[in-house]
């Protein structure tokens, strides 16, 4: 099977996933909402967060063992696969115990950490945290074990082992929820089924791939272990920036606001995280496409094949704002009410940054396929220092928004950059054509972001379940019809509707 076929697998297995878990996690969030404390869906959302910027323990090696796999399991050289993924093994069980350790220095200090807990206290808060913790510290004994499956095309193995798991440990907890109301029974039946998933996934990737277990493992050349290393040490730039700039709005608002508030922002996070899941299947299954496409094709080919992932990028995550902007509050308000509404300005300053995420997702998933890591190894140290900088001062000045001007802000400092390393570095090329297509990209969406508010403020006057309906409709047309009118003729275009019509002729 070759890349585009992998790729088309990975997706729908893909979206058979996210679209079963999605329609369970909204009933398992409703009825999270109707049985237990805003403060405790607050403390859920914090400490996802704080083993979050645990994992920045990881610090990109496996990013960067990712990349060394693709040209030996390209090349069939199962040694050297053997090699890799030892050297892996050991790292990642080095990394659970210094995540273990820095996780436990942390437990004395929670209660500073959440403001207005309500009646929570203080042992109770550490009992909920230890049990994500230890969530936390088994995956590295297991995930390594993916990146092979992952390097081989074949995503979907992954996809559907987490999706089977979901779906069972989220029926369990509407049972739990429903008959005890108790928010460490709801902890500990999830924790029970992750730690079952992780003992099956070792036993199978273990028989899908028995010579993992063979003890003649030759160890990496200097040069070898060299590469990963030099590539480890960029990406703990990398990884420190990401978590201080991705990982801590929680945190600030835990710590500034009140812990509800956390909660409130992780329903609408829920809703976006649902939603871009979606997107974010395709790109992740052609990331490691990218990767054999890098190791065997010409420039021109990768170049051509990037304009592609952009354009449709653009595409697709331009409409999926524009639905955002006219419909996610709305959503909201008919889903969990008004109490639950969030400021207009911040909920502009989310979708803001997830419009131009979508760019940072192209970007940063073809130069880790290309393993381009060293040379804006500090760009995400600027963009982390300067989030957190702007979103601690604004939020005691501003409020909420002001943590969300520190996201957007920070977030368009890659939006300029990495184009400029990626067309030089891997295309050697100006990236003048990039940003002229940002712009016209940018002007589209917001156009039809506008039409589209200004007649949502008759269609959906009056709220209910069939205005939505109709006002997402009159979004899906209204959108996709001006971007086909205005770039139906592209190359880019012409490429897509090519390989649609190439698969359904299969």
């Amino acid at each position: 099977m070759g890349r585009v076929g992998f790729a088309a697998k990975n997706i729908a297995f893909g979206y058979i996933g996210q679209a079963a878990t999605a329609l369970m996690s909204f009933v398992l969030r409703t009825i999270f909402i109707r049985t237990l404390s805003e403060q405790l869906l607050g403390v859920n959302s914090l400490y996802t967060n704080i083993l979050s910027i645990l994992s920045m323990a990881e610090l990109g090696i496996g990013t960067a063992l990712n990349f060394a796999l693709y040209r030996p399991v390209a090349e069939h050289d199962t040694e050297k696969v053997k090699s890799y993924m030892q050297l892996y093994r050991r790292a990642y069980y080095v990394i659970a115990l210094v995540v273990a350790c820095i996780g436990l220095a942390i437990a004395p200090f929670l209660r500073y950490l959440i403001k207005k807990p309500g009646a929570i206290t203080v042992q109770e808060m550490t009992l909920y945290y230890f049990i994500f913790l230890f969530n936390t510290v088994s995956t590295y004994f297991v995930s390594y074990k993916y990146s092979l499956v992952n390097a081989e095309q074949r995503n979907y193995i992954q996809t559907n082992i987490n999706t089977i798991t979901k779906i069972f440990t989220v029926a369990l907890q509407i049972v739990v929820l429903l008959a005890t109301k108790n928010f460490l029974l709801y902890l500990l039946t999830d924790a029970f089924v992750q730690l079952a998933q992780k003992l099956f996934v070792n036993w199978y990737l273990n028989s899908l791939y028995p010579f993992l277990k063979e003890k003649n493992v030759q160890p990496l050349t200097k040069a070898e272990s060299g590469e990963i290393w030099t590539k480890t040490k960029a990406l703990v730039l990398h990884k420190v920036g990401d978590v201080a700039r991705l990982q801590t709005d929680s945190l600030i608002i835990s710590s500034f606001i009140e812990i509800a508030v956390s909660g409130m922002v992780d329903n609408y996070t829920l809703v976006i995280n649902t939603v871009t899941n979606f997107v974010n299947i395709i790109f992740n299954s052609v990331i490691s496409g990218f990767g054999n496409l890098i190791a065997t094709e010409s420039r021109e080919k990768q170049f051509q094949l990037f304009r592609v992932y952009r354009f449709f990028a653009s595409w697709i995550y331009g409409f999926a704002v524009t639905g955002f902007f006219v419909l996610l509050t709305p959503l909201i308000r008919l889903w969990l009410g008004d109490a639950w509404i969030l400021p207009a300005s911040a909920v502009d300053l989310i979708l803001i940054d997830l419009y131009f995420k979508g760019d940072r997702v192209v970007l940063s998933n073809f130069k880790t396929a290309a393993g381009v890591f060293e040379q804006d190894r500090y760009l995400a140290l600027i963009q982390g220092a300067v989030n957190l900088v702007l979103s601690i001062w604004l939020v005691q000045v501003i409020g909420l928004a002001g943590i969300y001007v520190g996201t957007v802000v920070s977030g368009l400092i890659a939006n300029v950059t990495k184009p400029v390393i990626i067309y030089h570095v891997c295309f050697d090329r100006s990236p003048a054509g990039y940003f002229a297509d940002t712009a016209k990209y940018c002007l589209t969406v917001g156009g039809v972001t506008l039409l589209c508010l200004l007649i949502s403020t008759r269609v959906i006057a009056h709220l209910n379940i069939l205005t939505f309906l109709v006002m997402g409709v009159l979004i899906t047309v209204i959108f996709n019809g001006v971007f086909l009118l205005l770039y139906g003729r592209s190359e880019e275009c012409h490429y897509l509707v090519q390989l649609v019509r190439t698969r359904l002729h299969r």
